[in-house]
Order: C-alpha cells, then structure tokens, then sequence
C-alpha cells in the first residue's frame, strides 16, 4: 500500500480508509471481523468522479451541447478507462480479495479494478477533501484520455452535412506534414473542397489534425 500511496503522492493520515477501498466484497464476506469492504466508497467516489469530469468538460469546453459532453463523460469513466488507471498505480497487486475471486483472476477483472479506482477516489476525499482526488482523476484519468479528439468527433460530420447542403461538392483531408520527435509528432491537415485547400489543422494524431481541419473550415463559413 505504501508503493500505492507512493504512486499518489499522498500519504494517507487515515489508513484505514485506504484499506477499506482495496477490499473486495469476497475478502469482507470470508473475513467478517476484519472490517468493510469498498462498496459504500465506491458509490460515493462514482459521484466525485462524475462531478469533476462533468466540471472539466464544462469549463474547457463551452460549444459543446448537453448530449455531448454526457457522451464524453461516460467515455472518460467507464469501466476500461477506470482499469487502466487502476493498473497504473498498482492497485490490482494490493486487492484483498477471497479466495474465489482471487482464483477466478478478480486482480485482472476490469470490473474490479474499476471499482477499486472510484473507492480509491472516495477515501481520499473522506481523508483529506476534494483537492486530493480531483488532482488524481486529472492526472491519471483526464490526462489520459484524448479529450480534444473525442469532443470535435462530430466537427467533420457537421462540414460534411454542411458542404452536401450546396450538393456536387467533394470534401477531402490531405496531410501537410509532420513535425517532432517520434513521442511527441505534431500532424498538419489540409481540408480540401473539390481539391482546394480550404483551412488547416494541427494535432497530436492525424485524425485530431482533420477534426481541427473541419473546425476551422466550420468558423471561416460562419
């Protein structure tokens, strides 16, 4: 648990609560006396997490409608993305988890590891307050998670309806180039109606550099 706190980068001034979010029900149901498992913390982290996604896409993100940030925030927490940042800071190795669970591979199961995160998540705020674990879900969850890509997915669809409105035309996306280092590339697209250039795009994918593309072409029409 210390390599969890490690990870972290808090020390938890009650450890008890860090216990509790890494026990699974199996281990409480095997070991009655040994105290509570993580299912009241992961109600209340689920909540938390869900408020300062919710609170992020908001502020960083004013065009987008109400169906489409809750499209978005539902991607960013769902039960893969949760087991990722699980496997991250370790968690799976620190479950106390029954004897079935343990067999049947629980320290592996997305659904687990997912839950463990939202526990986690709930007993840093029960031990310190909000900023603890809103600085953990933007490191290791929001950070993660390509939010620009998955906010302008529609941004292509929306040119394209709008292009098809005049009818006849042909609508394309031409990389430019790139630029950096391998870890770190910068891709330049050029959207292109009926094979001239009509705005330009940069991004950390190629497919990002096209939604940029799109917006642009978007806002130059406005």
């Amino acid at each position: 648990m210390i390599e969890i706190e490690e990870k972290l980068g808090y020390a938890f001034k009650n450890r008890a609560l860090l216990t509790m979010a890494l026990t699974h029900s199996s281990y409480a149901n095997e070991n009655r006396s040994k105290g509570s498992c993580n299912e009241r913390l992961e109600f209340l982290g689920d909540s938390i997490l869900g408020f300062v996604v919710a609170e992020y896409l908001y502020k960083n993100y004013p065009e987008l409608p109400e169906g489409r940030m809750t499209k978005l925030r539902a991607d960013m927490v769902c039960e893969k993305s949760l087991a990722v940042t699980a496997n991250r800071l370790g968690l799976g190795a620190s479950l106390l988890l029954g004897r079935g669970e343990e067999k049947g591979g629980g320290r592996e199961r997305d659904s687990i590891l997912a839950d463990a995160v939202e526990a986690l998540l709930a007993a840093l705020y029960l031990d310190s307050g909000l900023d603890e674990p809103k600085r953990i879900i933007y490191d290791f969850i929001i950070s993660d998670f390509s939010a620009e890509e998955h906010a302008f997915a529609d941004y292509k669809t929306q040119l394209q309806e709008l292009i098809q409105k005049d009818g006849g035309h042909t609508l394309g996306y031409v990389e430019i180039g790139e630029t950096g280092p391998d870890h770190a590339k910068e891709f330049t697209v050029a959207a292109t109606l009926d094979g001239e250039e009509i705005a330009r795009g940069v991004g950390k994918t190629k497919k990002q550099a096209e939604q940029n593309a799109a917006k642009a072409a978007l806002e130059s029409r406005r």
